[in-house]
Parts: structure tokens; sequence; C-alpha cells
């Protein structure tokens, strides 16, 4: 299962771990098979043996299938603690729908991503920690490594999926949550985002929020989330729609290629103010369109870990 889409055609959506582990596995498949064979499943157990040093640790089972020497890592060396940070505001419900693929959103993406990584950092012996935030702080955990924990952050993204009409017009206040947590995960972690940064406060409010999170040194990626088809490229049939505001209930009826070209200027503009903001704050800003593959986070998640470790 590499995509939200072929989740859909699984039956057993609440058994978050299982869907985890398979998207997990294809991924690290592919890994194998692709120019990124490097992220090896095995480097937070491993490193690559320097000349000169001590031949103690060299696992030379590892040198016998690889023909390479790598040099066994114990868990005080590689442990990382991550906190899983979704938004989980009514529009990130979008695309909204109530029939047979009304999983297939916003949330419902950054559920299954999150408890991807989920299953990807416990094979590396990472502590996790998960928030969920609207226009409050819904939920909060530390980061924990027991199987205990696991199983209750599997089923808090396991609820995160039947969220539905009753959950319409939550609004959203990422400032005041992203400070909140920026105080309450004490020790230097790195901190998951999943959110499309629909946010009703001022740019700069919600820019020092982000910058709270670096100066508490904590490292950050902020995954965007977005259906890019029809959120950024605006793509809809020449017809009158109604268009619905998930958070508050305001609705319009209007064509789209009315508004097509101001609307993808306006969202460009967008766009590209919080791609700056993130390279001036050292944050990673990933764009997680939600019709591609999972590999699109998991391949960050890898990316960003190798350069701290």
């Amino acid at each position: 299962m590499n995509k939200l889409f072929d989740i859909q055609q699984f039956q057993q959506f609440d058994n978050m771990e299982l869907i985890a582990r398979e998207v997990v596995e294809g991924f690290i498949t592919g890994l194998h098979r692709s120019p990124f064979h490097g992220f090896s499943v095995e480097f937070a157990e491993h490193r690559q043996y320097n000349q000169g040093e001590s031949t103690k640790h060299i696992d030379w089972k590892l040198f016998a299938r690889s023909d390479r020497l790598y040099v066994k890592q114990y868990e005080e060396e590689t442990n990382l603690r991550c906190q899983l940070v979704i938004d989980t505001s009514s529009s990130m419900l979008f695309p909204y729908e109530t029939g047979k693929h009304k999983l297939f959103n916003k949330l419902a993406f950054s559920a299954y991503s999150a408890a991807a990584l989920m299953y990807l950092m416990r094979r590396q012996r990472d502590s996790v920690g998960l928030s969920l935030f609207s226009d409050h702080i819904e939920y909060h955990s530390e980061c924990r490594l027991s199987s205990v924990h696991a199983e209750l952050l599997y089923g808090k993204l396991a609820g995160l999926l039947a969220r539905g009409k009753d959950d319409l017009r939550k609004t959203t206040n990422a400032v005041e949550a992203l400070h909140q947590i920026a105080e309450q995960v004490h020790k230097r972690s790195l901190i998951l985002i999943f959110s499309d940064m629909m946010d009703d406060s001022e740019d700069e409010e919600l820019f020092s929020a982000l910058q709270h999170l670096r100066y508490n040194k904590h490292e950050v990626i902020l995954f965007h989330v977005t259906d890019h088809k029809q959120e950024k490229q605006f793509e809809f049939q020449n017809r009158p729609y109604r268009f619905v505001d998930l958070e508050s209930g305001q609705q319009l009826k209007f064509s789209p290629h009315e508004l097509k070209e101001n609307y993808l200027k306006a969202i460009a503009q967008r766009f590209e103010q919080l791609r700056v903001k993130c390279g001036q704050y050292h944050i990673d800003l990933v764009e997680a369109d939600i019709n591609e593959e999972f590999s699109q986070v998991l391949h960050q998640f890898l990316r960003k870990r190798k350069k701290l470790y």
C-alpha cells in the first residue's frame, strides 16, 4: 500500500498498526530497489566503519552480505525523540465526502503517515509522542518507547479516521497550539508537523510560533498537507460549484474558471511566503500531496534522521 487511495480498498480500517506495517514494509522494499538504497533499514543500528578505529564492534555478518564494513551502534547512540503533531481542524477533512471514499482527505493522509512514521521509528528504537490540535490542544503525550504507549497512540490515530459531520466547523489555532507544544516538549526533539496551515491568525504570529520551536532547540519538519490538484492547481470542471468553508460553514457559489487566475496567484504567493520563512528559521518544509505516495513523508524523515546522526 503506497498511497492513500490504496488503503481505501483495504477493509480493516481499524487496524492502524497493520496498515502502518504494510506501508513501511513496502517502502523499505522500494528503498532496496532505488537510488535511495543507502538509507538501509539497519542505519539506526549501524554506522560506517572509519579507518583506524577498533574493529571490536564490526558486524561481520553484515559485511558478508554487503561487502562493506559497518560498526554496531547501541541504543544510547541512536535513540531519537520524535513528537508527531497533527492539525485536526475541520479544514483537514477536505476533500469532504460522505460516501464510499470519505477517508480520502488530508486528515486521513496525516494519520496514516504518522502511523507509518511511528512504526518506522519504533524499528529504530526511537521514542515517539503525539500532539493533536485544532482550536486547542486536544491530546498531548510525551515521547515514550513502550509497546503499551504505541498501542495508545495507534488508537488515537485510528480515532481521527472516524471524524465526520459532527467534527465540522472546528476552527484552527495553530499559533497557540505550537507555542504550547514548544513549551511542553522539554527535551530536544524532532518535531514532525502535519497541517494545511490554514489559520486565520496573522502570518507573523504563525511564523513566530514556528520560530518558537526552533528557539527551544527542536529540529522541525513541516509537512504541508494539501490536495494539490484542487487546492494548489484549482482543477475543477467549467461549471458552477457550491464551495463550503468546513470551519465556518460559509458558502459561495461560482464557476471556478472565473476566479482561477487570481486564486492561483494568491495561493502561490502564500506558499512562497511559507517557504521563505521556513528557510529563514531552518525548518524543513515538505509539500505533502495526499494524492501521492507515503514515501514523500518517509524519505524526508530518513534524510533528516541521517543528518542528525
